[in-house]
């Protein structure tokens, strides 16, 4: 088959290479769509620790099952052949601590689709059959992959505890801040305050009548303070996670406030500790989903609850490395870029 492989730091290269051959409780899926994740974009530029060259990447997808392990469908009795699918990439051990109190995210055992096994930057991928999931026909093949993205959105918005009457910032309006805004518009919170370094990203946000600020030409924290009677808004959620969009949501909420971290751009920060501890600013980090969540970003899928197909892009798998290098610079009007098989 043909496969986009990772083979370094902005080396993104179509390769033959042999189709995979699943096991007896996996299946084998026909890729047509693969989303491009913020994550893989550090693993593009050698950013990212978990991700080693060569690999193939690739964990928002969906698809058509094309062979079914010998076991498949004891495992997964909804499976078949012909079926179309998208898959939760994060494998765990379903008798761990962790998966047993509903955190299956946090298993030291976990594996993911795309970083420590052969992703969806691929005309075919082996999936576990548990993992795998049929998608209502009324749902397209392009918006079922984005139930990946939609559960770390939903997963960040559940850790931050807003409700009605929060106020919530949101940093950076990529794919998981721009869905982590929809997540926390449908639960009924009513002030949100975004930014973005883009002014095509503004643009969506503000598309959705939020109050969008541009972190290059206002100091956020004093533009949260003014914006909400000097207080700050009492959670902020980072889906950028660059050391001074950290900084921000720490200094932008109140005394007493919450700040959820999902971004994973910086390993490492600098971060205002003794202002943290005076004001009791409370951290939270938000990693995946946990197995409710991704079943949660399925389900608002199928039942049309966000506006995201105005932006998205298409583009041919052989096209990717061109389209990281875009997203990389300047993507334009783009929530979303789907690599189609």
């Amino acid at each position: 088959m043909q496969a986009l492989v990772w083979e370094g730091p902005r080396q993104m290269v179509m390769r033959d290479v042999a189709d995979p051959t699943p096991a007896p409780d996996e299946v084998l899926i026909k890729i047509a769509y693969s989303g491009i994740c913020g994550s893989e974009l550090g693993g593009y530029l050698g950013h990212n620790s978990l991700r080693k060259p060569p690999l193939i990447m690739g964990h928002e997808f969906s698809g058509e099952i094309v062979a079914l392990g010998e076991n498949a469908t004891t495992v997964n009795p909804r499976l078949a052949v012909g079926q179309r699918v998208t898959v939760n990439p994060l494998i765990h051990n379903p008798w761990s601590k962790a998966a047993l109190k509903g955190r299956q995210n946090l298993n030291r055992e976990r594996k993911i689709i795309g970083i420590h096994r052969p992703g969806s930057y691929a005309q075919l991928v082996a999936a576990p059959a548990s993992n795998t999931y049929p998608i209502p026909d009324h749902l397209s093949l392009e918006n079922a992959a984005l139930a990946e993205p939609l559960a770390c959105a939903i997963r960040a918005a559940k850790l931050s505890g807003a409700t009605a009457t929060d106020r919530v910032l949101i940093t950076g309006l990529g794919p998981i801040g721009l869905l982590a805004m929809q997540v926390l518009k449908s639960s009924g919170v009513r002030t949100i305050i975004a930014t973005d370094t883009d002014t095509d990203r503004r643009e969506i946000g503000e598309h959705f009548g939020v109050m969008v600020l541009d972190p290059r030409a206002t100091n956020v924290a004093e533009a949260v303070r003014q914006a909400t009677d000097g207080e700050g808004v009492d959670m902020a959620i980072d889906a950028v996670g660059a050391t001074a969009t950290r900084r921000e949501c720490i200094e932008s909420v109140t005394w007493g406030g919450k700040v959820v971290f999902t971004g994973l751009h910086d390993e490492e920060s600098n971060l205002q500790a003794n202002y943290i501890i005076r004001s009791e600013v409370n951290i939270q980090g938000s990693f995946a989903y946990t197995t409710l969540d991704f079943e949660d970003a399925l389900n608002w899928l199928a039942d049309g609850r966000l506006e995201i197909e105005p932006w998205l892009v298409r583009a041919p798998l052989a096209e990717g490395g061109a389209n990281f290098e875009r997203l990389l610079s300047k993507p334009g009007p783009v929530a979303k870029i789907l690599l189609v098989s």
